[in-house]
């Protein structure tokens, strides 16, 4: 969401749902690159999951100099990272007024 508070929830979010495994899990916000794109921003997420997934390459999460305390995963600071063993993308879109939604897609 990029807001302290959203950003936060977030991660908790992801350590309750991967246990142990969430400090393996990659986590990216393009919405660093692109900033919100309101009603477009989660077809605009599912494109860069699915192209990640492609391409084998998470894309960065931006501007990432200083995560608030309590954001300790790997947020793939700064550059994209190539991977050759990306079979699933986790794609989760919080939208204004608790409209959310979340789509897994899968390499095939």
């Amino acid at each position: 969401t990029s807001t302290p508070a959203g950003d936060k929830a977030e991660t908790q979010a992801v350590k309750s749902v991967f246990g142990d495994a969430a400090s393996r899990v990659m986590v990216s916000s393009t919405k660093s690159m692109t900033g919100h794109l309101l009603g477009a921003a989660g077809a605009v997420e599912s494109i860069f999951s699915i192209l990640a997934l492609r391409d084998q390459a998470i894309p960065p999460t931006i501007n990432l100099d200083n995560p608030d305390e309590g954001c300790d995963l790997d947020f793939v600071p700064h550059e994209a990272r190539q991977v050759s063993d990306l079979e699933y993308a986790l794609c989760n879109s919080f939208g204004f007024g608790g409209t959310n939604g979340s789509l897994i897609f899968k390499k095939i």
